[in-house]
């Protein structure tokens, strides 16, 4: 199997002129591709990542960034789930990084990452923001083809997360498992406790931890196949869910996200209408 080596950088600013958010900056490399499609009601131009490859396999390594000038809106999505194989021993890298300059905003809205058996996915997701900047970001993680019956066995699982805001480490997360301890860790009633998915939910900038009542009560009214809580560290706000199917977590998922754009930036309570499918 030929190892991929993808690349994606996609730049937005805002028009001195209109100030309203344009295109300035767009790389592709394959695999990855951007698309701009017009999403009625989103209040945002809306980047959608795409691969043309149909997944990842061990070795691939991908790079992509997102970066949102001063005073600019976007948001940025894929366009379907993405997989990622069962490796034969070398890893699956990504890379992502997110850049939001003064006064702008991002929201980095994510489908599915779909672990197969065996896969090996390290993932860095590094995010840097000015203190006036607001964001919204995510991830959606299913552990195994459960419709196949299948579980995580054996891999690796390595997914970073780093915050930085004006310059300062605000809030770094890790997820760390390989092979037996990869397997003990989804299982075990202490971590994962042998959910088929879990979800991330990251909501910074000003007044982002004000906004912890409101999701808390929205998650007390969600669905009940979930797990689900939230709290706030160094004013960054962190909602996590745990199911046994993605399908469940998607709604509260949902409704959590349009609620804090709603809240942070008067922005439409809705999402594109293909995230929905």
């Amino acid at each position: 199997m030929r190892i991929m080596n993808g690349g994606l950088e996609i730049g937005f600013d805002a028009c001195p002129l209109s100030g309203r958010t344009r295109l300035s900056h767009l790389y592709q490399m394959a695999p990855l591709r951007a698309l701009f499609p017009l999403c009625t009601g989103m209040d945002l131009p809306v980047a959608v990542t795409t691969s043309t490859s149909g997944g990842f396999a061990g070795g691939d390594r991908m790079d992509l960034s997102l970066r949102i000038g001063a005073g600019a809106g976007a948001m940025g999505t894929a366009q379907a789930a993405e997989k990622f194989y069962r490796s034969t021993g070398a890893d699956t890298e990504i890379a992502i990084r997110l850049e939001i300059g003064a006064g702008g905003w991002l929201e980095w809205l994510p489908q599915e990452s779909i672990l197969f058996n065996g896969a090996r996915l390290k993932r860095r997701t590094e995010i840097t923001l000015a203190r006036d900047a607001g964001l919204l970001a995510g991830d959606l993680l299913v552990l195994g083809r459960r419709a196949r019956g299948e579980r995580i066995g054996y891999g690796c699982i390595h997914d970073q997360w780093r915050i930085r805001i004006d310059g300062a480490l605000a809030w770094a997360d890790s997820l760390f498992g390989e092979d037996d301890d990869l397997a003990d860790a989804l299982q075990h009633p202490a971590a994962l406790g042998n959910a088929g998915a879990a979800a991330l939910l990251v909501h910074a900038g000003p007044d982002a931890a004000a906004r912890l009542p409101l999701v808390r009560d929205l998650l007390d009214a969600g669905n009940v196949p979930v797990r689900c809580a939230a709290t706030c560290v160094n004013g960054i706000l962190l909602v996590r869910w745990l199911a046994e199917e993605s399908l469940d977590i998607r709604p509260s998922f949902a409704r959590i996200w349009t609620a804090l754009r709603a809240a942070a930036r008067s922005l439409s309570p809705t999402l594109p209408t293909f995230w929905h499918h």
